[in-house]
Parts: C-alpha cells; structure tokens; sequence
C-alpha cells in the first residue's frame, strides 16, 4: 500500500489536486505494480509564511 505525501503552498482548486491525485495514483499502479484502491495521498498545504526558500519566506518574495 503505498502512501504519498505531497506538500504544495496554498492556492490550488480542487480540480487540480484531483487531477494530481489521479496522475500520481496512475503513475505508481504502472511503475510498482500495485492496485488502484490502494494508493494513499495526503495533500498538505502550507500558507506563504510557512515556507521558505534561501533564507526568505516565501510571503516576502516580491514585495
């Protein structure tokens, strides 16, 4: 049973995260073999401030 994690800042709709849910399910039933159903993905997303990259949160960038 594999279980993905993905991580990603806020502001995706939920058209997106489904259509990412479903390519990610995909891609693993072909490459390791395993069923559909049995594929689990947590999304967690983070605000802008939560994030940062180069020592600069991710809120301050252009600004």
């Amino acid at each position: 049973m594999p279980i993905i994690q993905v991580e990603m800042l806020k502001g995706r709709t939920v058209e997106q995260k489904r259509a990412m849910a479903k390519k990610v399910t995909e891609a693993l039933v072909e490459t390791v073999g395993c069923k559909t159903e049995a594929v689990k993905i947590i999304i967690r997303e983070m605000e802008f401030e939560d994030y940062a990259q180069g020592g600069v949160l991710h809120c301050d960038i252009n600004k």
